[in-house]
């Protein structure tokens, strides 16, 4: 299955006021078990959305790359960490480690990653939809909805859940 995901960019452009009033009304008010209802959403949405199809977090969203994350996959890769660190990835403008470029360089044309065991912890939890407290990362749900299909199914069907 394949994803128009011009049309998802394009769709989150058109829904962004309506979406900024949603994640407000949430944060003021956040429904009582929120945690257990955005889990199984994540869930649901996940058996029908197929990221192999997709990876377009891969190619134009790049992780953030933790000490722990650094360790993990140099060593993964039979890397020195400063050696993994000077290939693939750079430090931002919020002293954050990036990749040096995207695509990420570890996704293959089969849309595989080829660290997949060893990924970013950003990456494994991407896109945070089951995350606890998650009426606390709207700005970054904004962002992830114009990017994963996946992020606008569980957004749209959080709304319809909860009414709002």
């Amino acid at each position: 299955m394949a994803y128009d995901l011009k049309a998802l960019a394009r769709r989150a452009q058109e829904k962004q006021k309506e979406n900024k009033k949603f994640f407000r009304q949430l944060k003021k008010k956040p429904p009582k078990r929120l945690d257990y209802i955005m889990q199984g959403l994540h869930q649901e949405a996940f058996e029908q959305i197929d990221c192999l199809a997709c990876a377009n977090c891969c190619k134009i969203a790049g992780p953030l790359f933790t000490a722990n994350d650094i360790r993990r996959i140099s060593k993964y890769l039979k890397m020195k960490q400063q050696q993994f660190i000077e290939a693939y990835l750079y430090v931002d403008e919020d002293q954050d480690y990036v990749l040096q470029q995207l695509p990420c360089a570890f996704l293959g044309a089969d849309n595989y990653c080829s660290i997949y065991s060893v990924r970013p912890k950003a990456c494994a939890e991407y896109p945070h939809t089951d995350r606890k407290k998650f009426h606390q990362i709207a700005s970054l749900t904004m962002k992830n909805i114009a990017i994963c299909p996946a992020a606008e199914l569980v957004v749209g069907q959080l709304k319809e859940k909860i009414g709002r």
